[in-house]
């Protein structure tokens, strides 16, 4: 999924409009958790809200928007909810009643782009003490439409935005047929807070563990590394990075099998490598980490976080593991108790540097972001830290990083990224995911370049077919190579032996379809092994490879095609498990 923000966001030009809800009076008091206190205490202001866009790919009314919108708020209390600021200063927060309302259409004044007309919305309708601090809208075009969902932050978090667009698709779906939408209630979120509010305080070396870490980060927050120049709120500078697809995300995740560690801790062992490098001193930053302990809450909507902090001084991935581990643990305990010798209160100054992880693909809750375009998206603001968030997916590892925009945190903030984003790439390509080992041989599994096609087209060559058909001239090779490269569905892989020579070589192609119940299937072409390298077994670990490969893609089921005459070839895939029931027939065009 696409992580943005609203500056960056990408919108098709229509026609803009915003469901105004109608809110009862203010209800009863209700608990207030340690992070929306935090946040709501804050004040009003532009910028506080988080929100998910996504396409439609049929026309809808908006009566049937509003009326699957209505659902959704009536399925979580959090979205029944206000804010207001007590005598003393502190929020307060009170039980509302939403009901039906009216559109609005928003303007977009001539030369305005549509994400900056949206944002103005935004900015307004989804602040702190904002009633209610939500807002659905959509942008209608001929295209069809789009739909954003904004809450401000106090309300949600990245989870439950996945939860929201998930429920106003299935009331949408019950209105399309003819049904009243069927959402069931969720637990809300207050009840959580009273959850929390109710736990036991932390034991002793929890808290002096905390105590240790806000020393050693000068009695305050951990702080990003590195300087960023004034200490004053500066326009946010975002950068959106695609780290990984989903074949390089699939080897880092192998590695980290192999090290037996998750994938997040080999993440935050390149972060300590890069932070020790780079500014000579651990790893430390504000960790934030989900609290929806039990699976009760996971199709709740509110905000499910509350923050850690993490310290990594060795980047080994067992040490980044503990690390880790003591990480999650120090957050699970109630922050206003853990933070008492600094008033309840998280000590924050210019600088703080956070870390954020989500794994979409460990999630209970999905949408199929990818047909639908989704697009997790942040309000623009003013910033004197550095935010960094990761989204791990279908599609591969994503980060996107805010921090203030002066020349010295350009400078120290892009180079510390630059060298993070090299080292999580040089990892996946060395990962044991793509190695093959043969005895006391290794081999190397690469996506091919370029520069390899004429070792490529060599191999094709190198049978009694091959000689007849193959060869001639190399800029067909290489305009055919660019073709192929251009398409995540292929992968031209090549094979390295000790020497770092090209052996062997192989096409995968992955195919959806409508067919077996809409199977994925595998389509290898074009496996070749030198000569030199033939009956040792390394066709078989390429097969065994690529069916790893097939599955990582989401595919159940795997094809392979070679001419009739070639016997010794059919051979080898009959023995490994492949059956010749369907007869392939081709002609020339």
């Amino acid at each position: 999924m696409r992580l943005t923000n609203v500056g960056h966001l990408r919108l098709p030009f229509g026609r803009l409009w915003g469901y105004d809800v109608t809110v009862s009076q203010l209800g009863g008091d209700l608990p207030v958790s340690f992070d929306q206190r935090r946040h709501v205490g804050a004040g009003e202001r532009p910028g506080s809200w988080m929100a998910l866009s996504f396409r439609l790919r049929e026309p809808v009314s908006r009566d049937a928007l509003a009326t699957a919108w209505l659902a959704v708020i009536s399925r979580h209390g959090t979205l029944r909810t206000a804010f207001t600021q007590s005598a003393d200063g502190n929020p307060e927060l009170h039980q509302i009643d939403v009901r039906p309302g009216k559109w609005t259409e928003h303007d977009i004044a001539p030369g305005q782009a549509v994400n900056d007309a949206l944002r103005d919305v935004l900015d307004v309708a989804c602040s702190p003490y904002s009633r209610p601090s939500h807002r659905l809208c959509v942008l209608e075009t001929a295209a069809g439409p789009t739909v954003v969902v904004a809450a401000d932050h106090s309300h949600v978090d990245m989870w439950s935005m996945l939860v929201i667009a998930r429920d106003l698709l299935a009331a949408l779906a019950d209105v399309h047929a003819g049904r009243e939408p069927s959402l069931t209630p969720a637990p809300p979120f207050v009840e959580h807070t009273r959850a929390l509010l109710d736990r036991p305080t932390a034991p002793d070396d929890v808290r002096r563990r905390w105590a240790e870490i806000l020393t050693d980060s000068g009695s305050v927050m951990p702080k990003f590394p590195l300087p960023l120049g004034n200490p004053e709120l500066q326009p946010e500078r975002v950068e959106v990075r695609d780290v990984f697809d989903v074949d390089d995300s699939a080897a880092f995740s192998a590695q980290a099998r192999e090290d037996g560690v998750s994938t997040l801790t080999l993440a935050v062992s390149a972060m300590t490598a890069v932070t020790r490098e780079l500014a000579g001193t651990p790893l430390r930053a504000v960790f934030p980490v989900h609290s929806r302990y039990e699976a009760k809450w996971h199709d709740s909507v509110g905000w499910f976080i509350t923050n850690s902090v993490l310290e990594s001084a060795d980047p080994a991935p067992a040490a980044s593991a503990a690390a880790v581990k003591e990480a999650v643990r120090l957050g699970s305990w109630p922050l206003k108790d853990v933070l008492a010798p600094w008033n309840g209160e998280m000590p924050e100054v210019p600088g703080m540097f956070a870390i954020s992880w989500l794994d979409l693909r460990r999630l209970p809750v999905r949408v199929d972001a990818t047909s639908l375009e989704a697009q997790y998206v942040s309000a623009a603001i003013q910033t004197d830290g550095v935010m960094l968030w990761f989204i791990l997916d279908e599609s591969g590892l994503h980060l996107r990083c805010r921090y203030p925009d002066t020349p010295e945190a350009r400078r120290n903030v892009g180079a510390w990224l630059d060298t993070l984003v090299a080292r999580l790439q040089a990892g996946a390509r060395a990962s044991v995911g793509g190695l093959l080992r043969l005895g006391d041989r290794t081999f190397r599994v690469q996506r091919a370049a370029r520069a390899d096609v004429p070792e490529v087209v060599g191999l094709l060559s190198d049978d009694e077919i091959g000689r007849g058909r193959e060869g001639g001239v190399d800029t067909a090779y290489e305009a055919a190579f660019d073709v192929v490269a251009r398409d995540a569905s292929h992968y031209l892989a090549v094979v390295r032996n000790e020497a770092d020579h090209i052996v062997a070589t192989m096409q995968l192609t992955v195919i959806p379809g409508l067919s077996r119940g809409g199977a994925t299937r595998l389509q290898i072409e074009g496996l070749r092994v030198a000569a030199s390298e033939r009956s040792a077994g390394l066709g078989t670990a390429m097969l065994e490879w690529a069916h790893h490969h097939g599955r990582a893609h989401g595919a159940t089921l795997v094809q392979v095609t070679t001419d009739e005459v070639r016997d010794r070839a059919r051979a080898f895939y009959t023995r490994l498990g492949y059956e010749t029931n369907h007869v392939g027939l081709k002609r020339a065009l």
